[in-house]
C-alpha cells in the first residue's frame, strides 16, 4: 500500500536535475542551430524580426499574424498608442493593446540577441509607437480623401440609377399601353361594372408608380449601409441597417427552409385528396349518365352523394394538415379556431337541421329537378335543390323558397312522379240533373277528354260518379297526361270542351236547384225510363180571387 507514495516522493526528487538538464539541453541547442529571421512589418517598416517558434506556430506564422493585428488595427482607425502596455511571466512577455495580443517575447527570443525578454520587449513596443507617429498622419489623409472619393461615386450612381429608373418605368408604362390598350376594357361581373377602363389605366400608372418608390427606397436603403461602412466611425450603423434587412429575410429563410417538410407533408396530404376528389368526381358522373349502375343506388344521388364525400374528404384532410401548418400550436391561432367554432356552432342550428333535412329529402327521393310538386300551400316546378333550401317556380312564374326542414316537417306531392309511367290523372266533377241518361254523361265527358291537347289515349279516360244528391248526380271525368306540368291549360282546355259537348247534345250543366220557374210536375228521370203515353200533369193555378172567395 506505500509503493504509490514512494514512487511520487522519488519523482518529487528527481525533477529538478530533469529542469537542470533541459535547460542545459536547451543552452546547447542555441549554440549549435541556426535560426532563420521572419519580419514583422507595420505601414511597410520592418520593425523586428521573429527567429524562434512558439508553441504549434513557427517563426513565419507568428511574424505574420502579429504584422495582420497591427494592420487591423489600423485599418478600422481603432489604434491607441495609450492602450500599448506589457505584461510578463515565466515564459514570455507579451505587448498588448488593451485586451489584443499585438506580439508575444519570448525567453529564447531574447537570449538570442543577448537580451532581457522584458527589455526587448520595451523595446519593439517603442517601435510600433514610432512608427505608428512616423505614418499614421500621411496615411489617413490619404485614405480620408479615398473614402470621400468613394462616398461621392456612390451617389453619383445613385442619381444615375434613380433618373434612369424614373426614364425606365415611364417608358414601361407607355410600352404597355401601346402595345396592349386594346386590353383594357374594364372589368365587369355580369351587368356591374367594377372597373372601367380608364380607371383600369390609372391603376396601373398607381401600381407602377408605387413599384417605382419601392425601388428607389430600396435602392436608397441599400446604399447608406455601404456609404457607413466606408469610414470605421459609422460601420455600427452601416451593421444595424444591414441587421434591419438581413435580419427578417435570414430568419424568413431559415424559417421557410426548417418547414419545408411539413409543407412537403402538406403537399402530399392535399395531392392524395385531389386525386381521390377527381376520382369520385369521375365515378359520380358516370353514375349521373347512367354509364355506370349500381345496385340501389339512383342517379340522382350522383352528384349530391359526390358533394357529400367531397365535403368529408376536404373535412378529413384539413384536420390531417392542421397540425403542420404554421402556427397552429400557437396559442392565438388556437383561440382564434375556438372562436369561430363557437361562433358557428351557436349561429348556424337552424342552417344544420335544413342540412340534414336536405339530405334526408335527396336520399328519400321524394322530388328531383324540374318535377311539378305540392309544398304545403305552393305548387310548382322544381327548379332548384340546395342543402339549405329548395326552389319552386308557380304556374304564375312566381319563384319561391322553402327551407328543407319546412318540406320535411310538412306534405309533398309529386305530380311528375308516374309521368314516365301510366300517367298523372287529371280529374274535374259536374253535376248534372236526374232527367239526363247517365250513360249519355259518361259518353259526352270520355269524347271532350279525348278531344283535349296532351291528355293521354291510352289509358282510356274514365267516368266515375260520386254522388247521387238530392237534385242532381256529381260526376268525375279522369284522363292521364304524362306532362303534369301543364295541368292548367289541360284543365283549362278539358273544361271548354266539356261545355261544348254537351252544348251540342242539348244537356244543361246546371243543377236544377239552381233553376228558376221550372216545371217541377214531370218526373225527373231519363224519357226512356218513362212508360208509354205518358202525360205530366198540369199546372194548378189559381188567381188571387179565388183564394178570398175560399175562405170562410
Amino acid at each position: 500500500m506505500y509503493k504509490p507514495f514512494l514512487l511520487l516522493f522519488f519523482l518529487m526528487l528527481s525533477l529538478p536535475a530533469t529542469q537542470v538538464s533541459a535547460q542545459d539541453t536547451a543552452s546547447d541547442s542555441l549554440e549549435s542551430v541556426e535560426y532563420e529571421a521572419s519580419p514583422v512589418l507595420f505601414y511597410e517598416d520592418t520593425l523586428f524580426f521573429i527567429r524562434t517558434k512558439f508553441g504549434p506556430y513557427s517563426a513565419e506564422e507568428r511574424a505574420k499574424n502579429q504584422s495582420e493585428r497591427l494592420n487591423l488595427l489600423t485599418e478600422d482607425e481603432a489604434f491607441d498608442t495609450a492602450k500599448i502596455n506589457i505584461i510578463e511571466d515565466e515564459l514570455s512577455a507579451e505587448i498588448l493593446h488593451g485586451d489584443l495580443v499585438l506580439a508575444s517575447i519570448t525567453t529564447l527570443d531574447a537570449k538570442l540577441l543577448g537580451k532581457d525578454k522584458n527589455e526587448l520587449a520595451q523595446e519593439y513596443a517603442t517601435a510600433i509607437k514610432d512608427s505608428y507617429v512616423k505614418n499614421h498622419g500621411e496615411k489617413s489623409l490619404i485614405k480620408n480623401l479615398i473614402r470621400t472619393g468613394i462616398i461621392l461615386g456612390i451617389l453619383i450612381v445613385l442619381l444615375i440609377l434613380v433618373k434612369y429608373i424614373n426614364k425606365g418605368f415611364n417608358s414601361l408604362i407607355n410600352f404597355i399601353l401601346r402595345k396592349w390598350r386594346n386590353y383594357f376594357r374594364g372589368i365587369k361581373i355580369k351587368n356591374i361594372e367594377v372597373l372601367s377602363a380608364k380607371k383600369e389605366e390609372r391603376l396601373l400608372f398607381v401600381i407602377m408608380r408605387i413599384l417605382k418608390v419601392i425601388l428607389i427606397f430600396t435602392l436608397i436603403y441599400l446604399s447608406l449601409p455601404i456609404a457607413f461602412s466606408i469610414f470605421p466611425a459609422t460601420k455600427g450603423l452601416s451593421s444595424i441597417l444591414l441587421n434591419y434587412v438581413i435580419s427578417p429575410l435570414k430568419s424568413i429563410g431559415i424559417s421557410f427552409f426548417g418547414y419545408i417538410p411539413e409543407m412537403i407533408m402538406i403537399l402530399i396530404a392535399c395531392s392524395i385528396a385531389y386525386y381521390l376528389v377527381k376520382g369520385i368526381n369521375l365515378i359520380s358522373a358516370e353514375v349521373a349518365n347512367g354509364n355506370l349502375s349500381i345496385p340501389g343506388f339512383y342517379p340522382e344521388w350522383a352528384k349530391p352523394t359526390f358533394n357529400l364525400v367531397k365535403m368529408l374528404v376536404i373535412a378529413f384532410t384539413f384536420i390531417v394538415i392542421f397540425p403542420y401548418l404554421p402556427g397552429s400550436d400557437s396559442p392565438a391561432f388556437q383561440g382564434v379556431s375556438v372562436f369561430l367554432g363557437l361562433l358557428i356552432s351557436l349561429g348556424s342550428s337552424s342552417a344544420i337541421s335544413n342540412i340534414i333535412a336536405g339530405l334526408v329529402i335527396i336520399y328519400m327521393r321524394a322530388f328531383k329537378l324540374g318535377d311539378r310538386v305540392k309544398i304545403g300551400e305552393t305548387t310548382g316546378d322544381v327548379i332548384e335543390k340546395t342543402m339549405l333550401v329548395t326552389r319552386l317556380r308557380t304556374i304564375k312564374n312566381e319563384e319561391v323558397t322553402i327551407p328543407n326542414a319546412s318540406i320535411l316537417n310538412g306534405r309533398t306531392i309529386n305530380y311528375s312522379a308516374e309521368a314516365n309511367g301510366p300517367g298523372l290523372i287529371l280529374h274535374t266533377t259536374i253535376t248534372i240533373g236526374y232527367d239526363v241518361e247517365w250513360r249519355q254523361v259518361h259518353e259526352l265527358l270520355i269524347g271532350a277528354a279525348l278531344k283535349t291537347d296532351m291528355v293521354l289515349k291510352e289509358p282510356k279516360p274514365f267516368v266515375l260518379q260520386t254522388s247521387l244528391d238530392d237534385f242532381y248526380v256529381s260526376y268525375q271525368i279522369n284522363a292521364y297526361t304524362a306532362t303534369p306540368e301543364k295541368a292548367a291549360q289541360i284543365y283549362s282546355e278539358l273544361h271548354s270542351l266539356i261545355q261544348d259537348a254537351f252544348n251540342e247534345a242539348g244537356v244543361e250543366i246546371m243543377s236544377p236547384h239552381f233553376r228558376a220557374a221550372r216545371d217541377g210536375n214531370p218526373l225527373a228521370v231519363p224519357p226512356s225510363y218513362l212508360p208509354e203515353g205518358y202525360v205530366p200533369p198540369s199546372f194548378k193555378i189559381k188567381s188571387s180571387a179565388e183564394n178570398q172567395e175560399q175562405k170562410p
